[in-house]
């Protein structure tokens, strides 16, 4: 017992110190104030720094466009005058389902049949599988097939030639290997 007596005020100053080390921090920060008051009226008090002048406006050339005469690059009329007689896409006919993915889009996945009833299986990125035969379309460039075999399907793809005309490319879609 005679040692939890001598702890008991021994703890009790040792507390109160403590809140006096305490309350002398708080003083001294706000003590702080003043100065900081001071310091801010300085900075305040100074002159504000000068703008940078406004960037002097550059004086472009005027230029008159005198083509207007001329003929039209981008008319349908001037690619039209062309009067190739190889082939051109049919704008009456109507699109195909497969006709609005990419040919390079497109997989073959299969066949069905055999000999000349063979239809081939091709899986468009919507992932439903259409059945194709020759004379289909698929693909965005008008491309019609020719001929499906076992392993692959063949089309030819009707491609502008960059004078007013097209051109035919074949192309293939092969069966993928799984």
């Amino acid at each position: 017992m005679e040692a939890s007596a001598i702890m008991r005020p021994l703890l009790l100053a040792t507390l109160a110190l403590s809140l006096a080390a305490c309350t002398r921090g708080v003083t001294s920060t706000y003590g702080d104030a003043p100065n900081l008051e001071k310091w801010v009226a300085e900075i305040k008090a100074r002159p504000a720094p000068p703008l940078e002048p406004l960037p002097v406006m550059q004086q472009f050339e005027t230029f008159e466009y005198a083509a207007q005469d001329l003929r039209d690059p981008f008319s349908q009329v001037f690619s039209d005058s062309s009067g190739g007689s190889g082939p051109r896409p049919d704008p009456n006919r109507p699109k195909q389902p497969l006709e609005q993915f990419p040919l390079d889009s497109l997989d073959m996945v299969g066949t069905l049949g055999s000999g000349s009833g063979l239809v081939g299986l091709v899986m468009a990125p919507d992932r439903v599988t259409y059945r194709v035969r020759p004379g289909v379309y698929m693909g965005q460039n008008d491309g019609r097939v020719t001929a499906v075999f076992e392993d692959r399907i063949e089309l030819v793809e009707l491609v502008p030639d960059g004078a007013g005309g097209w051109l035919e490319r074949p192309a293939s879609v092969a069966l993928e290997d799984q």
